[in-house]
């Protein structure tokens, strides 16, 4: 009679994370990819590295908002893991690549495209080796709404003595790739019920390290003191309509509006984007109006920093800009639907900076994680962001302009 296999795994959350070998080496439920990248994988895993584990390595694969959440526990790290913070690695995604090393200065970096990663056997190959010659002591991976095959497989191919993650939202679809990864992970760190504001995550899990609760603190970067690629002229405001999710657009016509109220209060205009993010053409309404600058796929990473750090105000739809302008310290008013509301915006009471305003209209629907029945195709606004008024926005930036006004003289 056969033996029944061992179980490895833990139990965190309300979620079992138990296997056996046997389920460990034909895991029945994985998608087709998962079977591609299998064999790379296991022999990264298994690459045999020469020097003594040395270190923390951070797993980072997530977008540039959710990186600056992250950034400011970051600093406590060192600290909590009792390693020096040129000992630390950062493995983060292409897309805030640019910007990185000024915003981890003194910490190790490797920024992958996370695209290739996820697609490309022979890329995710060579990343995985790149990995494992960092040979971490600590491998550690904090984001709560992540993708296993790109965070935990990271996690795993790393193989370091000690991996601890925090609990990530599981439901029925990424349940198998889960608890494959998480099973094998030495600690699973379990920060709170959906939804609890990334920044509370962070400081929650870290918290588990050290023989104090640490207080949240609202995000903030250090960044150069460099002039934006603008003329000279009268203050300007930031208009960030654009968003990789077509959803998210708060209507143009509505950002136009805020805009013609801006240039009567004697302000000029700016509004950026990434390439493919026009949302529209504003010279249907204003002609050639000089007061409006259109920087929509003009400016690198850096200088939309540059920009945003300059501002008098940023109206942002919820994306990285947003994020970018409040952790400048940059006035801003980001209008938020409800997919995730309170995940990742607004930020709770207790770490929302004064000159931070978020704009929404609350509505039975919200939590639809994006999924919202309510429109007929991708290219629509979701009904939660369309339904916030243009005179909800203008009142806050109204506010914030003011009080900017009164600090300054």
């Amino acid at each position: 009679m056969l033996a029944e296999p061992k179980v490895a795994g833990q139990k965190v959350g309300g979620h079992l994370f138990a296997t056996s070998w046997f389920w460990r080496v034909l895991p029945a439920g994985m998608r087709r990819r998962w079977w591609l990248f299998r064999l790379f994988d296991l022999i990264v895993r298994h690459w045999p590295v020469l020097k003594r584990p040395k270190g923390v390595l951070v797993i980072r694969m997530d977008g540039i908002g959710d990186m600056i959440l992250f950034r400011r526990t970051l600093d406590e790290y060192a600290a909590a893991f009792d390693v020096e913070k040129s000992d630390i690695t950062v493995l983060g995604c292409e897309s805030w690549g640019p910007i990185a090393a000024e915003i981890f200065d003194g910490y190790r970096l490797l920024v992958i495209d996370e695209h290739a990663f996820a697609r490309q056997p022979i890329y995710r190959f060579k990343i995985g080796l790149s990995v494992r010659q960092i040979a971490p002591k600590i491998t550690i991976c904090d984001s709560y709404l992540r993708r296993a095959m790109m965070a935990d497989s990271l996690v795993w191919m790393a193989n370091a003595p000690q991996s601890i993650a925090s609990l990530p939202f599981i439901n029925e679809p990424t349940r198998t790739e889960f608890t494959y990864y998480l099973s094998q992970i030495d600690q699973v760190v379990d920060t709170g019920p959906y939804p609890t504001h990334e920044i509370i995550r962070h400081y929650r899990f870290l918290s588990e390290f050290t023989d104090q609760e640490i207080s949240p603190q609202s995000p903030e970067i250090t960044w150069r003191d460099q002039a934006p690629p603008l003329p000279e002229g009268a203050p300007y405001v930031v208009l960030n309509p654009g968003s990789n999710e077509y959803g998210r657009r708060w209507p143009f016509e509505s950002y136009l509006d805020i805009a013609e109220k801006l240039i009567a209060a004697g302000y000029r205009v700016v509004i950026v984007g990434g390439p493919g993010e026009r949302a529209g053409d504003h010279r249907k309404r204003f002609g050639d109006e000089e007061r409006i600058i259109d920087l929509i796929g003009k400016t690198s990473v850096p200088e939309l920093l540059d920009v945003l750090n300059h501002a008098a105000l940023v109206i942002s739809n919820d994306t990285g800009p947003a994020h970018l302008s409040i952790a400048l310290q940059t006035p801003t008013v980001v209008i938020v639907g409800g997919g995730h509301f309170g995940s990742f915006v607004p930020y709770p009471e207790e770490i929302c900076p004064e000159f931070v305003k978020f704009a929404f209209e609350e509505m039975p629907c919200y939590h639809c994680f994006w999924r919202c029945p309510k429109r007929q195709t991708k290219f629509e606004v979701f009904p939660c962001v369309s339904a916030v008024e243009v005179g909800a926005v203008w009142q806050f930036a109204e506010e914030l302009l003011r009080e900017k006004t009164l600090s300054i003289n």
